[in-house]
């Protein structure tokens, strides 16, 4: 056995020390960054331009949540209802300024600003479905268009985010069913974005109102028809009180999804952490509305059938045919501008190849569905009778 030498203690003794002030530093500087990262959390206001009783104000509280869990309490998005800071148009305005730190809405509402603002939300039924719009939005090249319109032409001060793919609206609410087009010439309607070109197209009348100003109108009778969006945001919006004529299908907003939008200065000014989890966010939000909506819709709209007393009628193809050749003017007259031009070859360019291949690749559901569920029914009703 050999013996240290006094030395070689004192060096091993000091060595121990070090080791462990090192190690006690280490574990304080682990147990101090919660603390760090709560005193660095970032507090923002994020305002919907829907009624807070709508369910498009639950889908934008939904993305609220998802950063709010996602970034451990080092981000708090405030949700607020249209109105609480600006008027639902105003939204984009507030936000560009800074009043507002972000906000949720449809980019059609900034129609009046740019007509090519509509065609990121509601764009004429190149597509399938508001999915493929969105995938034509990020695998496309529609997002840096996005990105050209609102920083080069109309230099606004925002990043915006497309979520959440919406299904066909109906054509809407009415005193009497729609059977003709000729019924909508001079009719007074409610729509927004390029869907009013459209419907001016058609001959109505066409009045821009935000969600929690329609069912008002209808009942004063402001206006002869209008649509908002879907079953339960019109349930509850309160459609049926005012009407019992429910007219589905239609071409003039057949695809269109959610604007997430953030001040620019504001999101540039953050960590790359902070920015993935406000896209990655929009994403998993769009995922969970796509499912929520199957359930509710479907649900609100046998409720109203069954306890409201809603005639449900779909539109007549007709009119629908009618529809999509006022398109053709539309799309024709508005691409005199070069920018909207180029964002239309886009999307075609796009719809012409996705489309076609899920309308080759995807088997019929109407032909499933009317095997399994419409026979069945048919002879449940004959048993009754």
């Amino acid at each position: 056995m050999t013996t240290a030498k006094p030395g070689a203690a004192k060096g091993r003794r000091n060595f121990l020390k070090t080791t462990a002030l090192g190690t006690a530093a280490a574990a304080s500087g682990v147990l101090a960054m919660p603390q760090v990262s709560r005193a660095q959390t970032l507090t923002w206001r994020f305002q919907s331009t829907w009624p807070q009783r709508d369910i498009f104000h639950e889908f934008a509280q939904d993305y609220v949540k998802r950063v709010n869990d996602m970034s451990g309490g080092r981000m708090q998005l405030q949700l607020l209802a249209a109105g609480a800071v600006v008027g639902a148009f105003q939204m984009l305005d507030a936000v560009h300024a800074g009043t507002l730190d972000g906000g949720h809405g449809v980019s059609a509402y900034w129609f009046g600003k740019n007509k090519a603002f509509s065609l990121f939300g509601t764009a004429p039924p190149f597509f399938g479905d508001a999915n493929q719009l969105i995938g034509w939005f990020y695998y496309g090249g529609g997002e840096a268009l996005y990105n050209e319109l609102i920083r080069d032409i109309l230099k606004v001060n925002v990043v915006g985010f497309m979520t959440g793919p919406m299904p066909t609206q109906p054509l809407g609410w009415f005193k009497r069913p729609i059977e003709n087009a000729g019924q909508l010439r001079n009719l007074k309607y409610r729509t927004v974005g390029l869907a009013a070109d459209l419907f001016k197209e058609l001959g109505a009348a066409v009045t821009i109102l935000p969600g929690g100003e329609i069912v008002p109108a209808l009942e004063r009778g402001l206006i002869d028809g209008a649509e908002f969006n879907n079953p339960s945001s019109d349930r509850v919006l309160g459609f049926p009180d005012v009407s019992k004529v429910y007219m589905l299908q239609s071409y003039h907003q057949k695809v269109e999804c959610f604007e997430i939008l953030f001040n620019r200065a504001k999101f540039d000014a953050l960590g790359a952490e902070q920015k993935a989890i406000l896209r990655a966010a929009s994403e998993a939000a769009s995922a969970d509305m796509s499912w929520k909506q199957q359930d509710r819709y479907s649900k609100d709209l046998d409720e109203m059938r069954a306890r409201q007393g809603v005639r449900a009628i779909r539109t007549p193809d007709a009119v629908m045919n009618v529809q999509l050749n006022a398109w053709d003017k539309v799309i024709a007259d508005l691409s005199a501008d070069a920018f909207f031009k180029k964002v239309v070859d886009s999307q075609k360019a796009w719809a012409r190849r996705v489309t076609r291949f899920y309308l080759e690749y995807e088997a019929s559901a109407a032909r499933a569905y009317n095997h399994f569920f419409v026979p069945r029914q048919q002879g449940q009703q004959q048993r009754r009778g």
